[in-house]
């Protein structure tokens, strides 16, 4: 592997490079500069689902398979320009009264950057914050959709359609389906206007305990693992103001370099399948985004 090491510009922004030619994805060998492709070929579509939300990254240095580090503050080091925000941690984190020093993720200079560090999978929460630093609320609802064991994307498929038709009768009448990249898929809500957060949760447990009551043989609302053979997991918790969600248009640190990709609701079907990072660009640059709320 080269030790090769410089300093670009990217968009205006000087961002350190190292090690382009390591592999990332030992099962395709995929390295780190293709990983940087893709996000080349995403950028506009990524950055809407980043625009002012802090960035969570999961970085895996070495590459898939080996070790990973979750880094929800800014690192020494970061440059310059890359724009962080001290925030106090959310009321219910496994830290509240710490500041934290968030960073955001505003250009392809901080998705290279993001990159260059192993950051494969990048996660933010459902609020935003305003120009001035001020948190905004959530202005969308999310829930992620796992498979227990014996069941997959079928019957993940089959629920996102009661929780569409739910949230309809309700009058959010916009769900976005996404593929995580891993065994599941997320529904996004956008909201009419900001919300607290609590209130938001809320309002998604309420959601998928009534889902889990009327078809209790295929959607279950609780983590215990017995209660979930067979059975799709509603996952509301995500909504609280301390977690974060995979970033549509995400890489996943999986085996293979999938992505967290946006779908239409015609292939919410038999037969669903996650996206490959090269499927998922191919897909946007031929029909554009479908997430772009």
């Amino acid at each position: 592997m080269s030790d090769e090491r410089r300093t670009v510009d990217v968009g205006g922004r000087p961002v350190r490079l190292t090690h382009l030619d390591k592999v990332l994805y030992p099962s395709t060998g995929t390295t780190k500069a293709e990983v940087m492709d893709y996000l080349v070929r995403v950028e506009p579509a990524i950055l809407r689902q980043l625009r002012d939300r802090p960035v969570t990254r999961v970085r895996w240095p070495d590459g898939v398979g080996g070790e990973k580090f979750f880094e929800k503050n800014t690192p020494r080091g970061a440059p310059s320009w890359l724009r962080h925000l001290q925030l106090p941690a959310s009321p219910g984190s496994d830290d509240p009264g710490t500041v934290l020093d968030l960073p955001f993720l505003d250009d392809l200079a901080g998705l290279v950057w993001a990159a260059n560090a192993g950051a494969l999978e990048l996660h933010t929460p459902q609020w935003t914050v305003g120009p001035r630093g001020g948190l905004r609320g959530a202005d969308r609802l999310v829930v992620d959709l796992d498979p227990g064991p014996g069941a997959g994307l079928d019957e993940c498929a089959r629920v996102a359609h009661l929780v569409a038709d739910r949230l309809r009768d309700q009058g959010l009448t916009r769900t976005v389906p996404v593929t995580s990249g891993s065994q599941g898929l997320q529904l996004y809500v956008p909201l009419p206007r900001p919300r607290p957060p609590a209130t938001v949760r809320e309002d998604a447990r309420t959601l998928a305990l009534a889902l889990a009551d009327e078809h209790p043989g295929l959607v279950v609302a609780v983590q215990r693992k017995e209660a979930r053979r067979g059975k799709v997991l509603l996952d509301w918790s995500q909504n609280h103001p301390a977690k974060t969600t995979i970033t549509p248009w995400s890489l996943r640190g999986r085996d293979r370099p999938t992505v967290a990709a946006p779908r239409d609701w015609d292939e919410i079907g038999p037969g669903l399948q996650q996206l490959t990072a090269d499927e998922a660009a191919a897909r946007l640059a031929r029909d554009g985004d479908p997430f772009d709320l």
